[in-house]
């Protein structure tokens, strides 16, 4: 890519979008493109198509995707094959025929088998049955890095599929109906503290910027305290979901950013179709290759937070997949390497955390 080449990031304002867009500025990429769900609905063909006549970008990255976590997958299904389906045939399809020269799309390590081989190589795609509670998701995004290789396959494109594993960082989705597990858990240890403390300026600050079910900070007392109940939150304790057992990889957003943008100077189809006639599983596991359970998570979260309560676990809720570290070894071969470990990484998250609820 040129300095100045047309990169349009779709998905530009969520958590891996503006880390990509943040690390290209920082890499001397002029001619960034942006644009908010607002001022284009990535759904809408109609809209997309003209988006792409009007802008004719150079190359896209495809970060825009509707996500959330257990609780939110479970509940919304629906939402999350059509949704996910619609905009990646929307944007892939439009990247085609306006001649994108590269496209990099970003999926998720759910695609793979709920009992997969630790650590997961890319082989282990469509092995064996996914995980039930983010199947319609999987699906989505097994899909969508279909499409892209099929693509590469017909037309000669260079589209490149990344898998990234549980990303955290700035700009994490805090809301505790759709939020995964690091930002979910941050926000109720947060929660937590302040009811632990009888800190309600704090509850209300923090309510005041993020509702929760359409309760703000001008909710009673007794409002806000049976909203943060329903969420596991007392004055004594925090019930988290699950048994704490599930062992999970994270990664710094940056540093996926960072991944990305790599991939996008680095990384063609040619490099990583194989020899075989057959070609399957082009695609790249990003992650770091180390693991934690969810139980120490909550630990390393307590910690930074200062929570002073206990934890709890409610064995009724699901816990998903059990285990589930990625095989790295050929990003690694490709030539790159994380750079954050999640001990430091927790502490920064929550310090962005308090500073974001600072701002009006």
């Amino acid at each position: 890519m040129e300095k100045d080449s047309k990169i349009y990031v779709a998905g530009h304002r969520g958590l891996v979008g503006s880390a990509i867009w943040k690390n290209l500025e920082s890499k001397g990429y002029t001619n960034l493109i942006g644009r908010t769900h607002g001022e284009l609905d990535l759904m809408d063909a109609v809209a997309v198509r003209e988006f792409f006549d009007n802008e004719r970008p150079e190359y896209v990255v495809l970060a825009a995707a509707h996500v959330g976590g257990i609780m939110a997958n479970l509940k919304y299904r629906a939402d999350f094959i059509y949704q996910n389906l619609q905009i990646q045939q929307n944007v892939i399809g439009e990247s085609w025929k306006h001649d994108v020269k590269k496209l990099l799309f970003l999926g998720s390590t759910c695609i793979y088998p709920r009992e997969a081989p630790q650590p997961i190589p890319e082989t282990a795609l469509l092995t064996a049955p996914l995980e039930y509670t983010n199947e319609p998701y999987a699906i989505a995004k097994i899909a969508g890095m279909k499409m892209c290789e099929s693509f590469n396959l017909q037309y000669g494109t260079n589209y490149i599929a990344v898998m990234p594993t549980n990303l955290y960082g700035p700009n994490d989705n805090f809301n505790l109906e759709t939020s995964h597990v690091m930002p979910a858990m941050i926000r109720k240890m947060h929660l937590a503290k302040m009811l632990n403390e009888g800190n309600w300026q704090g509850l209300r600050d923090d309510l005041n910027r993020r509702p929760v079910e359409g309760i703000d900070g001008n909710a009673t007392n007794d409002e806000i305290t049976t909203l943060l109940n329903n969420y596991g939150i007392d004055e004594k304790r925090l019930l988290l979901w699950g048994t704490g057992a599930p062992i999970r990889e994270f990664l710094w957003s940056e540093d996926m950013a960072d991944a990305s943008v790599y991939c996008l100077e680095h990384i063609d189809f040619n490099d990583v179709r194989g020899s075989h006639p057959e070609v399957r599983n082009c695609h790249i596991n990003i992650g770091s290759g180390k693991e934690i359970t969810i139980k120490q998570l909550s630990e390393l979260v307590k910690k930074a937070v200062g929570y002073n309560g206990n934890i709890e676990w409610d064995s009724s809720k699901p816990d998903g997949t059990l285990r589930k570290l990625t095989d790295v070894s050929k990003l690694h071969s490709l030539g790159w390497r994380h750079k954050m470990e999640i001990e430091q990484g927790v502490p920064q998250l929550y310090q962005w955390y308090i500073e974001s609820c600072k701002k009006s």
